[in-house]
């Protein structure tokens, strides 16, 4: 979980923030009118951070491709008399 503060306090309190991210391990995001604005992390995790962007290009790329290699299947008939099942659109008022 991370620590928020208003930008005002981060300002007056940005070395104590900073030691907070180094030696506490902590994120800090820093707010505006209650909404998240930015947030400070720690050297290692955006290391980890820009690692994982990198990943993303190529995951990206092998979700497409397999997407793209997935061929549509229909609905089986025998399946639907098999269980039973039948399902009619009626439209918005079935009455």
């Amino acid at each position: 979980m991370a620590y928020e503060i208003p930008v005002t306090q981060a300002r007056a309190e940005l070395a104590d923030l900073i030691n907070r991210v180094v030696y506490g391990n902590e994120r800090v995001v820093v707010t505006r009118h209650g909404k998240p604005l930015v947030a400070l992390v720690s050297a290692a995790d955006l290391e980890r951070l820009d690692a994982l962007d990198g990943l993303d290009d190529s995951a990206d790329e092998q979700v497409i491709s397999s997407v793209s290699a997935v061929r549509e299947v229909g609905s089986a008939p025998r399946e639907r008399q098999r269980f039973g099942i039948a399902a009619e659109h009626r439209g918005p008022n079935p009455s």
